[in-house]
C-alpha cells in the first residue's frame, strides 16, 4: 500500500471535537469524565481510553483574541522513538505509514511512553498494555478514511496518498500565510517526518509543540551501544566458561577430582 498522509488544517478547525467522539465510537472506547482545563479544552492529556482530543490556546493581538486549535493524537513518525524503545517488539510500522502496537506482545513496560517526544502512548494500569491512536489502520487497509477524517465537517482533516497530500498542503499553506504570516507546515522536521502533518497558524511553540522533535540520546546509547556491548560481554563470558570446561576436561582434571572424591569413602571402608 502507498504511503499515506493526513493533513490537519488549523485554519479550518472549529474545535467541535467531533473527531474525538468519532475516535471513541470506532475504537469502542469508554467515555470519561471531563472538565474545562483552559479555554474550551476539556482534556489535559491523552489517557489509555482517549486517543485524540482538541487543544485550545488563546492568542491576543491588537486587542483581538483568536484561538489556536489543534487536534492532538499520535503523529505516526517515520522514525518512531516508541518503536526503538519497545522492549518486546510489540510496536511496528505499516507500509502506509502508521505506527501500531500489538496488544498480544505488549508487556506494559512503558518505555514507549517514556521516550515518545510528544508524550503520546499511555499504559493502562489495569490491562498493563500501552495504548494510542492506531491511525484506524484497519479502515485504511480496507480503502476507508480514518474515522476522525470521515467525521470532520469543516474539512480541517483530509487524507490521501503522501505525494498528493503534500501538494495540497503546500498550496493551502501559501493561502493561509496571506492572513497568518507565521503559518507553517509542521511534521516535516524531526523523526524523519510524520504521517499526521499540520498547517499551524503560528509557531510550534505557540501550540506547545517541540520545534524539532527527536529521539532521546540515551535511547540511542542504550539500544545501539550499551546493549550490544552487553550481549558481546555475556557471550564472551559464556564462551570463556565453555573453553575453561573443555581445557579442564582435556587435562583430566575432572577425573582426578572424582578420584579424590572417592578417597574419604575408601578410607572409611578401610577403617
Amino acid at each position: 500500500m502507498a504511503k499515506k498522509m493526513i493533513l490537519v488544517d488549523g485554519s479550518k478547525c472549529t474545535g467541535c471535537k467531533a473527531c474525538s467522539a468519532a475516535c471513541k465510537e470506532w475504537n469502542d472506547l469508554p467515555t470519561e469524565k471531563t472538565s474545562l482545563v483552559k479555554s474550551y479544552q476539556s482534556m489535559a492529556d491523552f489517557t489509555p481510553n482517549t486517543y485524540t482530543y482538541v487543544t485550545f490556546e488563546e492568542k491576543y493581538e491588537n486587542n483581538n483574541m483568536h484561538w489556536l486549535m489543534r487536534k492532538a493524537q499520535c503523529f505516526h513518525c517515520d522514525d518512531p522513538s516508541c518503536l526503538k524503545a519497545c522492549s518486546s517488539s510489540a510496536i511496528s510500522k505499516t507500509d502506509s505509514g502508521f505506527v501500531v502496537i500489538d496488544q498480544d506482545k505488549c508487556i506494559g513496560c512503558g518505555y514507549c511512553a517514556q521516550f515518545c517526544p510528544f508524550n503520546v502512548p499511555k499504559v493502562d494500569k489495569t490491562t498493563e498494555k500501552a495504548n494510542k491512536c492506531t491511525g484506524c489502520v484497519g479502515r485504511v487497509e480496507n480503502g476507508l478514511e480514518p474515522a476522525c477524517v470521515k467525521i470532520c465537517q469543516p474539512g480541517a482533516l483530509s487524507f490521501g496518498n503522501y505525494d498528493t497530500m503534500m501538494g495540497i498542503a503546500q498550496a493551502r499553506l501559501a493561502e493561509v500565510k496571506k492572513k497568518f504570516p507565521n503559518a507553517n507546515l509542521y511534521g516535516q522536521n524531526g523523526q524523519a517526518g510524520t504521517t499526521y502533518r499540520y498547517i499551524l497558524l503560528d509557531t510550534p511553540a505557540a501550540y506547545g509543540l517541540p520545534e524539532n522533535p527527536s529521539t532521546d540520546l540515551t535511547l540511542y546509547l542504550w539500544k545501539d551501544i550499551i546493549r550490544p556491548i552487553g550481549k558481546i560481554a555475556i557471550g564472551g563470558a559464556a564462551a570463556a566458561v565453555v573453553v575453561g570446561v573443555a581445557i579442564n576436561a582435556l587435562k583430566g582434571n575432572y577425573k582426578n577430582d572424582s578420584h579424590q572424591d572417592q578417597h574419604p569413602i575408601k578410607r572409611e571402608e578401610e577403617m
